[in-house]
């Protein structure tokens, strides 16, 4: 076949015409579903790609979307998060016909330069962001422009379009499962409270604890920045105050995490149970497998750019709203071989009166008593 294919070759070959093939490239929305289809499986067999000169010249778009991540260069290469998240942009830019822009800082400082540039008129059809901490100025000024923007993360900023997932839910379903398992001492090691995420996987671990009457106690938590560092020394902190279990706000802190305990000649899940955030390869590398609530990390970079899409060519207004699921994945990690702790079943009622801890009969009068002796 060959391979300077044009409108009017993919049009014959998908039985339209020319001017229902520059549709269905340009993402108009008067195509029908079906012929929509039929036209981007010829392209998508064929290999096409849209003339980005003669399409922009029809189009008034350039074909480009940014990619902001206002985070050092290093940590993009060190947190697989990042290179994920790209993945999953890459591919939805790939299959929408658009070409991605990354700009990358270096430092705080270049962030005030950078905003001329991503919203300089004709460059960038749109811009995605991610959201990595609060209060953040580019974004401040990237709300108040023309360009359509839309964010991954819950930004702190009325008005924008974001795809995020369910940090909330995901850390309070971490708190009820742990409790389920008997554990009653549980510690963090939180994300940093600056970004929404971090705050989020608190606030719901903390009301997730709190419907099962057990309260965050101050000495069991200590906060990362979710590096593997970070997590290590969190959980030295934390380690003298005798927790049960862990829940580390993101797998590669869990990690740090895993590799104190080691250090300290503790195991887990025997002598501490521990549990992560995100889904990663890591989690299921380590020794013992981590338990984590999974996030669609490359999902959630192609639903960015499917929502930009939308807000490039009018077929949605600003702010569009997309939260993603979550899924706890129970692993090893949490699985403690101590026959009087429960690793299945219903979550167990307990009430706490006057300090003592009482426990559903279907657990047992001896986890009862030790329960009640390990009581904060």
């Amino acid at each position: 076949m060959k391979t300077n294919l044009t409108l009017e070759d993919i049009g014959r070959l998908a039985g339209v015409s020319r001017s229902t093939v520059s549709r269905v490239v340009n993402h108009s929305e008067s195509v029908r579903p079906d012929v929509r289809q039929r036209v981007l499986d010829v392209i998508d067999k064929t290999g096409y790609t849209p003339h980005a000169a003669a399409r922009s010249l029809v189009s008034g778009r350039t074909g480009l979307i940014g990619l902001v991540i206002p985070s050092r260069v290093h940590r993009l290469f060190e947190d697989p998060y990042f290179s994920r998240l790209i993945q999953g942009i890459s591919s939805a830019c790939n299959r929408s016909g658009t070409s991605l822009i990354l700009f990358l800082l270096q430092h705080e400082s270049e962030e005030e330069g950078l905003y001329p540039k991503v919203a300089e008129p004709g460059l960038l059809d749109g811009l995605i962001l991610t959201a990595t901490r609060m209060q953040d100025p580019l974004l401040a000024k990237m709300a108040q422009g023309d360009l359509p923007i839309v964010v991954v993360g819950r930004p702190d900023v009325e008005g924008v379009s974001y795809v995020d997932v369910d940090n909330h839910g995901g850390g309070h379903d971490v708190a009820t499962y742990l409790f389920g398992l008997g554990y009653r001492r549980i510690g963090l090691i939180g994300a940093p409270t600056d970004t929404t995420a971090g705050l989020d996987r608190l606030n719901g671990f903390v009301e997730g604890l709190a419907a099962c009457g057990v309260v965050l106690h101050p000495e069991l938590r200590a906060d990362g920045d979710y590096s593997e560092m970070s997590g290590h020394q969190a959980m030295q902190r934390i380690l003298p105050r005798r927790p049960e279990a862990v829940f580390a706000a993101s797998d590669i802190m869990a990690v740090g995490a895993l590799r104190a305990l080691r250090d300290a000649g503790l195991n887990v899940p025997d002598d501490i149970a521990l549990a992560g955030f995100d889904g990663m390869s890591a989690s299921e590398k380590s020794d013992p497998q981590l338990t984590t609530v999974r996030q669609d990390v490359y999902g959630a970079g192609q639903r960015a750019v499917d929502v930009l899409n939308l807000l490039i060519d009018g077929s949605a207004t600003a702010p569009v709203i997309d939260i993603q699921p979550v899924q706890l994945i129970a692993r090893p990690s949490t699985a403690k071989s101590d026959p009087l702790r429960h690793q299945e079943g219903p979550t167990p009622q307990r009430d706490d009166i006057d300090g003592v801890t009482a426990v559903d009969a279907r657990w047992g009068g001896a986890d009862e008593a030790r329960l009640a002796d390990r009581s904060p």
